[in-house]
């Protein structure tokens, strides 16, 4: 596997290219629960792109920089920080203070990072900027960026980095010595979310590309999600939030065990795997979308590899457990929402429950493959097993593409050493037709 490393220069912040507002910006109920005050982790890769209409800049990185600036300025409350309310409540201080921006260098090339671009990626932590602790989101810039650029012959690595020394959100460029660089950021939860955040990356796109201002403005409206007073109260159960009732953290190997001990890998479900998860469900449930088969199948795989006493969930056929997926999307209302936003309003935004909880997020159509240079072109990325442990243990669905070139979709587990095993062999008795190995990366 290739090894590289990454000479970052001083940090300098980028405020927004024109005067904004300096206000206060309230953040939801369900921005505000503390599950959310992390930072989330993004790598993205991008190839310069061989069309004559591309007109790359002479200078990517002032481009990207000045680009950075114009996008603050219709995204203002990013270049300000977050600041807790008496009453333990998040509002965002538009003060333009800015993000930061990192050059450093690096030596390597687009293709040494692996053909296909599959996780995980070799030195995946040279594109990432450093948030410092990543539980820590009051009172830091909100956006971290950095690009790397090393010039070889006619192929460079360029890397920017809008590094906050104190951020809620961490951005960086890297850019490679075959003309491709690499974004790698940090992002706080309470901010943005994956939709949120690649509104604003596409904004910065846009205007390095040439546009006049960013093809999607932003929306605030957090007010949407926030409880009305007087409420109409919780109507529903919430169980996301409820303690456990027959055990305790420590009958849970994914809370009592050390983090030396944990590993993760990445699951590449492609058509063939797909196929083979539906032929094991019954025929009424064969029209089930992709995410409800793969949640299905790894949720009883993990759980059984986990030795978890859940005999109805283990022991039924799979097409169980992708009707409790299926219910449990539906289940989702605006009812549903409603309650949720009361409950978290009135338990002062509580924390998710930790033990014995399992969390899938689905990022295959948050936008990433739109991002525009137009002299660059994206060709992978996601959410990558490091910063913040809430990354590593979520399993967040990423789109891909295999050695074939078939779309797919990859999975990462971290799981106790112990189990992991157990889990790849599991996963593998769902998802692989006879004569076929399933695919590890």
């Amino acid at each position: 596997m290739v090894k590289f490393s990454a000479v970052r220069s001083k940090p300098e912040l980028v405020v927004p290219a024109r005067v904004t507002p300096h206000e206060l910006k309230h953040l939801s109920d369900i921005d505000n629960q503390q599950s959310l005050r992390f930072y989330a982790t993004f790598v993205e890769f991008f190839q310069l792109s061989d069309s004559i209409n591309a007109h790359k800049p002479q200078d990517s990185a002032k481009a990207i920089k000045s680009a950075l600036a114009e996008a603050l300025v219709y995204y203002y409350p990013l270049a300000g920080r977050l600041t807790e309310l008496p009453d333990g409540k998040l509002v965002v201080d538009c003060t333009a203070e800015g993000v930061v921006f990192v050059e450093a260098d690096a030596d390597v090339r687009l293709e040494e990072l692996g053909q296909p671009l599959l996780p995980p990626y070799p030195c995946v932590k040279q594109f990432l900027c450093d948030p410092g602790d990543t539980k820590v989101v009051v009172g830091k810039p909100l956006f971290f960026v950095q690009f790397k650029t090393e010039i070889i012959c006619r192929n460079y690595i360029r890397t920017y980095k809008y590094l906050s020394l104190k951020s809620t959100n961490s951005y960086k460029v890297t850019r490679l010595k075959c003309g491709g660089f690499v974004v790698g950021f940090h992002i706080c939860h309470n901010i943005n979310d994956g939709f949120g955040m690649f509104h604003f990356i596409r904004a910065i796109a846009d205007i390095a590309r040439g546009e006049a201002s960013p093809t999607i403005f932003p929306l605030w409206n957090r007010e949407l999600l926030t409880s009305m007073c007087p409420s109409q109260g919780i109507r529903h159960k919430h169980l996301a939030y409820e303690p456990l009732h027959d055990g305790s953290q420590a009958n849970d190997i994914m809370q009592s065990t050390p983090s030396d001990a944990m590993v993760g890998q990445y699951f590449l479900f492609g058509p063939a795997e797909i196929s083979a998860i539906r032929s094991h469900v019954p025929a009424y449930l064969r029209q089930s979308t992709i995410f409800e088969l793969i949640s299905a199948a790894i949720w009883k795989c993990r759980t059984a590899a986990l030795e978890t006493m859940v005999s109805e969930l283990c022991g039924n056929p799979l097409g169980y457990a992708v009707e409790l997926v299926r219910k449990a999307k539906f289940d989702v209302n605006d009812e549903y929402v409603e309650s949720t936003v009361d409950m978290m309003a009135s338990r002062k935004w509580p924390s998710l429950i930790a033990d014995r909880t399992y969390v899938v997020s689905d990022i295959t159509t948050i936008g990433e493959d739109k991002v525009d240079f137009g002299w660059a072109k994206r060709i992978g990325g996601g959410v990558p097993m490091e910063g913040d442990i809430l990354s590593k243990l979520l399993s967040y669905y990423m789109k891909c593409k295999n050695a074939d070139g078939e779309d797919c979709v990859v999975v990462p587990m971290y799981l106790p050493s112990i189990t992991m095993d157990k889990f790849s062999t599991e996963i593998s008795v769902w998802s692989k037709k006879q004569g076929h190995k399933f695919p590890v990366i």
